[in-house]
Order: structure tokens, then sequence, then C-alpha cells
């Protein structure tokens, strides 16, 4: 969240590092930061990704997540 009024209140989160392997699975909704899934997965082929998210408010703040 942010606590500013306005544009610059307003945050937008992006993949900030995925994979291409990752970015089959996985999907990021723009405004919520919610992430879910595209496809299922397979434990036993792939047991964990590692991805990074980008929260970008409407100035120029910014600060990313790892997601394992």
């Amino acid at each position: 969240t942010d606590a500013d009024e306005g544009p610059s209140g307003q945050v937008k989160y992006s993949f900030h590092r995925i994979s291409e392997r990752a970015s089959k699975f996985f999907y990021l909704e723009a405004m919520t930061g919610e992430i879910s899934l595209k496809d299922n997965l397979d434990f036993e082929e792939i047991s964990s990704f590692e991805i990074e998210v980008q929260a970008r408010d409407g100035g120029e703040l910014f600060d990313t997540a790892k997601v394992t």
C-alpha cells in the first residue's frame, strides 16, 4: 500500500525477474499484486520457482520482493 493520495498512491505490480519457464505458469494481476497459476504444476518436474515482483507507485518510488 501507499499512503500518498492521487496517482502517487496508486501501486502497480509487475514481474521484475522471471524465467521464461516460470512465465508460462504464473500470472500477476497488475492492480492487486495477486499471483495465480496459468496451468497446473508438477512437483516431480520442478520443485520450486523463484520470481521477483516489483511494486511501483505513480511517482518514482518502487521496491521489489522475492517470491519462492
